[in-house]
């Protein structure tokens, strides 16, 4: 059995002085279980962690979607050295701001300008405002998940801290259902600035819903804006816009832009991003060169490499097997498979019994057999085949304690740690 004595440890001394122990919830312990959980990596390489006790893992988790190419790709690593003996950041422009905007521009369909930032939360923040500058309105409609800041988290279940006039400007909407955007839109006539969303997370879009969804934006004279912090650079080269063949009024990306490097960046029509010569969307850091020179050496790996067909097949050989071990463990009715195939779920059915406690129990096997993931699959250009083999058969043991203590009637039972707790759904 792995120890994870170490972890514990740190995690305790982190405490002291960082709340929760991280910088970000979903690493924290609201997301892995405590007592048979790593807290802390101190290495990575490829599709490889390693945590502070020494535990190797294939990880799926990739930075929570920010690695596409791989720990360390040397591509990147060498861009980044390479700019590093020239500097950091300068007190004016460096070229490699307008190089990689350029990449951008060439790539993304909707992109004819962009502005960079450093997380995505910064991008869908500078979108929103954009948009409302430029429409003169200030309710947005949302579906999915757009970061932390003010306008949009204060819509969901953590608005702690954030003002109700400011929460009461934000409306969600239900993916794949129109009428769900219409009912919204036409409960404030004139007054949206923007439809933002996620054009793809759990399931697909259904035929004719992002079509749908632009041409109601329009009708009622908002800009549409696609979340594509994830998406972006992962699902095509162009993104889940050029993927399903619709053109979004502006952008937002970050994650795989740089393969784990801090930036993000909003794209879009050049009439909408000239709001950017007057709207406060400023930042010390945002030309910071070494992301740019990491996000250069990503973008051109994109176009020189097969990275996201390979990446892509993987993911449906992990799909595949999956479902095969779903269905010979005779689980049909608790688990299931979704997403797109660089960026999976593994979805528990709310009716296959206590939620919570079957996912912990996942969790605590497949941490125990070598597996990183919090119930997501988010591959990279690293993830081998035999990496794909040894998901499915960690997945297949698992499993195998999972129906013996659903069979049992007692999935507590089999747990050796507390349940997770609900954190806030936002997909």
């Amino acid at each position: 059995m792995r120890s994870f004595t170490k972890s514990q440890d740190m995690l305790t001394r982190a405490e002291r002085v960082i709340p929760l122990g991280s910088q970000t919830f979903s690493k924290s312990r609201t997301q892995y279980p405590y007592g048979v959980s790593p807290y802390f990596i101190s290495r990575a390489s490829g599709s490889r962690a390693w945590d502070v006790d020494g535990n190797e893992y294939i990880d799926f988790v990739s930075s929570l979607c920010s690695i596409t190419l791989g720990y360390q790709d040397p591509d990147v690593t060498d861009a980044v050295a390479r700019q590093l003996q020239d500097g950091v950041i300068f007190s004016l422009p460096h070229l490699v701001e307008t190089e990689v905007a350029e990449l951008i521009c060439e790539m993304v369909p909707c992109a004819e300008k962009v502005r960079f930032g450093k997380n995505g939360s910064d991008a869908t923040a500078g979108a929103i405002r954009v948009a409302r500058a430029h429409t003169g309105r200030d309710r947005v409609a949302t579906c999915g998940y757009h970061g932390w800041q003010d306008w949009y988290i204060g819509s969901t279940a953590r608005h702690k801290g954030v003002p109700k006039a400011t929460r009461d400007l934000t409306h969600g909407f239900a993916y794949n259902q129109l009428e769900s955007l219409r009912a919204v839109l036409e409960a404030h006539p004139g007054e949206f600035a923007a439809v933002i969303l996620e054009p793809m997370n759990v399931v697909e879009p259904e035929p004719g819903f992002l079509e749908g969804v632009k041409s109601l934006t329009h009708e009622h004279g908002a800009l549409l804006v696609f979340d594509e912090t994830i998406t972006g650079f992962r699902y095509a080269n162009g993104g889940a816009q050029e993927l399903f063949g619709v053109t979004p009024d502006l952008a937002t990306f970050g994650k795989g832009l740089a393969n784990g490097f801090p930036v993000s960046a909003v794209a879009g029509r050049a009439d909408v991003m000239k709001q950017m010569e007057d709207v406060f969307f400023s930042f010390t850091f945002g030309g910071e060169a070494l992301s740019l020179a990491a996000a250069k050496a990503t973008l051109l790996k994109l176009k020189r490499e097969p990275v996201l067909a390979t990446i892509a097949e993987r993911g449906r050989e992990l799909t595949a097997g999956l479902r095969e071990v779903i269905a010979a463990r005779r689980l049909g009715e608790v688990f299931s498979v979704s997403g797109h195939p660089s960026w999976t779920f593994m979805n528990i059915a709310a009716s296959s019994g206590p939620v919570f406690e079957i996912k912990t129990l996942l969790l605590q096997e497949l941490f125990e057999r070598g597996i990183l993931t919090i119930g997501t699959h988010n591959l990279s250009y690293a993830h081998s085949q035999a990496d794909i083999r040894a998901l499915v058969a960690a997945y297949d043991g698992a499993m195998e304690v999972v129906q013996q203590a659903l069979e049992g009637g007692d999935v507590r039972a089999k747990l050796r740690c507390e349940p997770l707790q609900p954190l806030f759904k936002v997909r």
